[in-house]
């Protein structure tokens, strides 16, 4: 065990000040569904964006982009780095409309948008499907990291490590709610953050790697260091690069990163003040997701390959642990044991704030789907607000002891990214153009999901089986999305339309606007219906101009911090003037979008 006194002490102070941050605002959440899960609709941009960064900062993050890093280099991470201009996409366009929706969950989106009992179906199935089937495999990946640092670590089991893990998590999540969540998240966020620019500094004192210009001379580390692909290699420039930037962003679901916004996200949009908070939330998380987070996991992560070159350095160094979790991501784990006393208590508790804010977020988002659009929709209609929050604290405590249970099943995290993103292939073209063409259905999402999740089980546990060749897994990504787009385009147009006054009070709330709905606002004013609102310009021209703005923005804070660390001074000087040209245009062009105070009709 490498934790000293002084750690413990530290260590069990950030456990008692999350547990009182949900005991403070326990009674404020349990008054009502809206206040357990959404905070009354009242939350501040900045409270908000740090929740989403701190939520996704979650433990087995580090150990991702270590995994990475060991196996493709830096260039490596264009894998989740592509997913920025998804998230530029939902700032700009998709987080004012979400908002503007007023629905409880994302999945209650399917009853405003489509009609009759395949709508119904859908918001049903789509809450115990993603609220708990899929929210189980997602918390049981993180799990995974908070097994290997453990046992690496305190020297515990992966089930001892498990079960204390979620226990604290738990009782905080069901006492303060959303609300609870939400501040917990500032708290964890400040101490994530700090813990893992601190491990990056050890790292690069350790003997072995002996500061940061010998890290970027070592011959086993300068191969790795480039942000873009070897252009030599087409299958690593394909894999890499090219299928993510050209097909992942825009096709594939991924918790966090939905085209069109989703999920937690959504549910944090939704609890904005306004729209403009929702909008600024969702900016601010992006920047700092993208530009602020992944250089100290970086640093970290090249230097293992220093310390420890090759997976059997790591099974020496650790014999204790389980020989089954020995992969690339546990190097990040195994460097955090050079901490000196003191340090690693900070350390650890960073990586239990990162475990926590995580897995709080997914309890609370994960409940309310099986409040809102299980249990009050089709179980019992007439339930009170109390036994609402019940339902949702006992939901709660389901879906934590489900987690534990899948993740002593699993072996590594990017093994359960890889799995989430083929279940996720060619379904994210839908989620963007469902809020701009009439035409699509319930049946179109149906056929979506249906068909992607076949697609992944096909190549998961058939293919091979057949004796066929083996299909790489961004092949499989692409055939993924070319199969599941195709097939509910085709059922999009074999099915009949929703129903023509769910698509006017669809248009009359949320005011999409563009040619997709003119067939629809022109029918309803031959009705007599007044779709003024309806008509007004159409701002997405800007919204986009604003998403490229901010992806150069980004892109180019991202890799300034990288030159000034590599020493490239040419590098950072071009790289830092683009990210403030973009900032300074994307702050002009913001002023434009047509943003609603009162989203009352």
């Amino acid at each position: 065990m490498l934790l000293g006194t002084i750690d413990w002490v530290i260590v069990f102070g950030f456990f008692v000040i999350s547990m009182l941050i949900g005991i403070l605002v326990a009674r404020k959440s349990g008054e009502n569904t809206e206040e357990f899960f959404l905070s009354g609709r009242t939350m501040p941009w900045w409270l908000l964006g740090v929740s989403m960064v701190a939520t996704t900062f979650s433990t087995d993050t580090p150990n991702l982009v270590t995994d990475i890093v060991r196996t493709n280099g830096v260039a490596g991470n264009w894998s989740w780095w592509a997913f920025l201009l998804t998230g530029m996409l939902t700032v700009f366009v998709y987080a004012k409309l979400w908002r503007r929706s007023k629905v409880f969950t994302d999945v209650e989106f399917y009853e405003l948008r489509y009609s009759g009992h395949s709508a119904a179906f859908l918001r049903g199935f789509r809450a115990i499907y993603l609220g708990v089937f899929f929210n189980i495999m997602i918390m049981a990946s993180v799990s995974v990291a908070a097994k290997k640092i453990g046992g690496v670590m305190l020297g515990m089991g992966p089930v001892e490590t498990v079960v204390i893990a979620g226990a604290i998590t738990v009782i905080y999540s069901m006492i303060g709610g959303f609300r609870g969540v939400i501040w917990t998240d500032f708290f964890q966020f400040a101490v994530a953050m700090g813990g893992s620019v601190f491990a990056a500094f050890v790292a690069l004192d350790h003997p072995k790697v002996n500061g940061l210009a010998n890290l970027l001379a070592n011959p086993s580390v300068s191969s790795k260091l480039s942000f873009l692909p070897d252009f030599s290699d087409t299958k690593m420039l394909l894999t890499l690069l090219i299928i993510p930037l050209a097909v992942q962003w825009w096709s594939v679901w991924y918790p966090g990163a939905e085209p069109g916004g989703g999920g937690y996200i959504a549910q944090r949009m939704l609890s904005a003040k306004d729209e403009k908070n929702a909008i600024t939330a969702t900016l601010f998380f992006n920047a700092c997701h993208y530009a602020l987070r992944p250089w100290p996991w970086i640093i970290v992560a090249l230097c293992s390959i220093v310390v420890f070159p090759e997976l059997s350095d790591i099974r020496a160094a650790f014999p204790q642990v389980d020989e089954s979790l020995i992969k690339n991501d546990l190097a990040y784990s195994a460097m955090l044991t050079f901490l000196p006393k003191g340090a690693i208590g900070l350390v650890v508790a960073s990586l239990i704030a990162a475990y926590m804010s995580t897995i709080s977020t997914h309890l609370n988002w994960g409940s309310s789907y099986v409040v809102n659009d299980f249990w009050l929709r089709f179980v019992k209609p007439q339930a009170s607000q109390r036994e609402l929050v019940w339902v949702g604290r006992i939901s709660t405590l389901l879906l934590m002891f489900f987690s534990c249970i899948v993740a002593l099943l699993l072996s590594n995290a990017l093994q359960a990214f890889n799995i989430l993103l083929q279940i996720g292939a060619g379904t994210g073209l839908l989620f963007i153009l469902r809020w701009f063409w009439w035409r699509i259905n319930a049946y179109s999402e149906i056929a979506a999901m249906v068909v992607s999740f076949a697609v992944a089980v096909y190549f998961a546990f058939v293919h091979e089986r057949l004796g066929l060749p083996k299909v790489e897994d961004h092949w499989q990504l692409v055939i993924g999305v070319v199969v599941t787009t195709i097939c509910w385009a085709v059922v999009t147009f074999l099915t009949p339309p929703t129903e023509s006054d769910t698509l006017r009070d669809f248009v009359r709330r949320v005011h999409p606007g563009g040619p997709g709905w003119k067939k629809v606002i022109e029918e309803a004013e031959a009705s007599g219906i007044s779709m003024a609102k309806a008509r007004e310009e159409w701002d997405l021209p800007v919204a986009i101009l604003c998403m490229v703005l901010g992806c150069f923005a980004v892109y180019g804070a991202l890799f300034a911090t990288g030159f000034w660390i590599y020493g490239n001074t040419t590098g950072g000087v071009v790289s830092t003037v683009v990210a403030v040209v973009a900032t300074a245009g994307l702050l002009a062009f913001m002023q434009k979008l047509k943003l609603e105070e009162d989203t009352e009709e």
